[in-house]
């Protein structure tokens, strides 16, 4: 009988998905209508703005969830990487995770990229579930460890942070003197790979992370920087590898592999110790600085939760703070799809009316973005909430991809922006200024923020 008391909430939530997406249909005709009326621009430009941005992204995946939770197209979205030319997009959250945790229907992509980047080998983030990702894995979850977090990790980047924010005279650019900063410092201090500079080391990773997961469509010119970057990156590395086991032993994520290597363990020769570390290091500093910028931007255009948010920073409620920013994140994540390549021929949702037909080598784009906002599935999801489990979150994947600093982006996130949300009168610069500038890469390069001191 329990069936019959989950009958009215079932019902309800269906009205939901019908309410949301016939209400972002009108939204999106409204958008049409003003892009076929605008004044500045192409109506196709004025379109895609409208669109394009965060708010249009829900609306577009909203309309899919209703009328075509599983759309299938016959269109080579993805160029980068080997694909048939069919491109399916998953909408619905109980799809997005089935094809998530599917990895023998649904493969990661990435090798080839991967294996230019190293010069041959791929890194475990390519791999599918075999001995060598298992191998892998399981080493690199030796040196970075879960309980560094606490200990090293979050006491590092709240001082730094902290001292940053001091250091400024009432305006900061907050991409390339707080988030960048940090984290490339945190390279340094746990990782132990500071790169020639600072600023060699945040080239390489964001090139490089642009060049695996957001060139969708194989860019020459970039591919060409991606190869020149991964090279110098290479170099770098080998070259610091062979100094550290020289130099004293250092506790610290290369020290430790060193110290692996140095007990004959499969899987941690200085070439294997290199490949992965540049592998984690691109994933690192690119995603904590875009993430940051993110949250606090969605933050800035809410009055209401970011005055909160600020409130919670200055009175200590870290657990507080945290909740505003990855609730921010929901609605602003840094990727809205994670893509898998079909293994072989298969279905999405089988046994259902929306079930879907893939053919082996099709591209299965999973919107993580979707999921995070599917009713059926996330109670009151439209609304900007604080008191959601942390299950909710797909903010870097799902299933045996998921990031592999995933608990280090839900540590250091917090930290690092609470120092700056604590000052008082905190707002964006006037004009231009205060938005995000992404410089012509896909990543928050400039945003200006403004505080009395």
């Amino acid at each position: 009988m329990q069936w019959l008391f989950n009958l009215p909430t079932a019902i309800w939530r269906r009205l939901l998905l019908i309410l949301q997406g016939l209400g972002a249909l009108v939204w999106l005709i409204a958008a049409g209508i003003g892009a076929l009326f605008g004044k500045s621009g192409t109506i196709g430009s004025r379109l895609g703005a409208a669109i394009g941005g965060p708010e249009g992204q829900r609306k577009v995946f909203a309309v899919l969830r209703l009328f075509q939770p599983n759309l299938v197209i016959r269109r080579k979205v993805i160029a980068s990487y080997p694909n048939n030319g069919i491109t399916a997009i998953a909408t619905r959250h109980s799809d997005v995770t089935d094809i998530l945790s599917r990895d023998a229907d649904f493969g990661v992509v990435y090798a080839p990229r991967m294996e230019m980047i190293t010069g041959g080998e791929n890194f475990f983030l390519g791999m599918q579930d075999t001995p060598r990702y298992t191998r892998d894995t399981s080493n690199m979850r030796l040196v970075v460890r879960r309980d560094d977090v606490p200990a090293i990790v979050v006491p590092y980047v709240s001082a730094r942070a902290a001292e940053i924010v001091a250091m400024v005279p009432g305006r900061i650019d907050v991409p390339q003197a707080l988030t960048q900063p940090v984290a490339a410092g945190l390279l340094d201090h746990y990782f132990g790979t500071p790169g020639p500079s600072q600023a060699a080391i945040a080239e390489w990773t964001t090139l490089l992370f642009w060049y695996l997961f957001i060139d969708l469509q194989a860019d020459p010119a970039l591919d060409a920087r991606a190869r020149a970057a991964a090279a110098s990156f290479r170099d770098w590395m080998d070259a610091h590898i062979a100094a550290r086991r020289k130099a004293p032993e250092q506790d610290d994520v290369l020290g430790r592999c060193l110290a692996m290597g140095n007990a004959d363990m499969p899987g941690m020769d200085d070439r294997d110790i290199r490949n992965n570390l540049i592998g984690l290091l691109i994933g690192e500093l690119p995603t904590l600085s875009a993430t940051a910028n993110l949250a606090l931007d969605e933050l800035l255009d809410r009055p209401n939760e970011f005055t909160a948010a600020c409130a919670a920073a200055r009175s200590g409620d870290d657990a507080l703070l945290a909740a505003y920013v990855f609730e921010a994140l929901r609605f602003r994540p840094l990727n809205p799809v994670v893509y898998r390549r079909a293994m072989r021929d298969t279905s999405i949702a089988a046994g259902r009316l929306r079930r879907r037909r893939i053919v082996k080598d099709s591209i299965v784009m999973a919107s993580n973005l979707s999921a995070m906002f599917d009713p059926l599935a996330v109670p009151d999801a439209t609304r900007f909430r604080t008191d959601r489990p942390w299950e909710t979150y797909m903010l870097w994947g799902y299933g045996m991809h998921v990031c592999f600093g995933a608990h280090i982006n839900r540590a250091v996130l917090p930290a690092m922006l609470k120092p700056l949300l604590a000052q008082p009168n905190l707002r964006r610069a006037d004009g231009a200024r205060g938005q995000i500038d992404k410089a012509d890469t896909p990543f928050p390069q400039h945003f200006h923020l403004e505080f009395d001191t």
